[in-house]
């Protein structure tokens, strides 16, 4: 067949639009499903109060508030905080005014950091880490225990739909470098030393 330089652009022409088109609105639907997405772990992470125990409190005009520029950062990594009261053998618990740290007949256990910062948050978790960690209550999914108070229970009972729309929403937030210490035995001795 012989076609003219005319022909050849109607034709080019007629096949480009309706795929720029397919392309278009394929890539407007990964979009929007992504915002519903990132919205439905905004409002999880709202609802369920993650907020209470790792982002720190600062003071303010009518006492404790949310410290915002540190949201879900965790226990602040240059906080000292005296002896937790002796727990051992008791079903009791104490927690800071803060609520970024908790001591009990485990020992003591820090809020962790929930951004996405690469080297002291959850910058390196994939999705499936997360949700493998929230069903398994297995740091990174398959690491050390997640200690109390963290409700992982409560938390493996959410859909992968849901696990996916919190990690989704975290992965939004900005990467606060803040390096939480790791957990102490009840001997007061690191947990899980490195």
């Amino acid at each position: 067949m012989n076609l003219k330089p005319t022909t050849t652009i109607v034709l080019t022409t007629l096949v480009a639009i309706p795929l720029a088109g397919l392309v278009w609105a394929a890539t407007t639907s990964a979009m929007r499903d992504d915002t519903d997405r990132i919205a439905r772990g905004k409002y999880l992470v709202t609802y369920g109060d993650c907020n209470a125990c790792h982002t720190p409190l600062k003071p303010g005009a009518n006492g404790p508030e949310p410290d915002w520029s540190r949201m879900l950062a965790g226990h602040p990594a240059e906080t000292e905080l005296p002896p937790p009261p002796n727990l051992e053998g008791s079903p009791w618990f104490a927690a800071t005014a803060g609520m970024t740290a908790w001591a009990g007949p485990w020992g003591i256990s820090y809020a962790a950091n929930l951004t996405p910062d690469q080297n002291t948050g959850m910058g390196i978790w994939t999705e499936e880490m997360f949700i493998q960690a929230m069903r398994t209550g297995r740091h990174m999914g398959s690491g050390r225990p997640i200690l109390p108070p963290m409700p992982w229970h409560s938390i493996a009972t959410l859909s992968d739909d849901d696990l996916k729309a919190i990690f989704a929403y975290l992965r939004t937030l900005p990467a606060i470098a803040n390096s939480v210490p790791g957990p102490l035995g009840p001997d007061g001795q690191p947990m899980f030393p490195e």
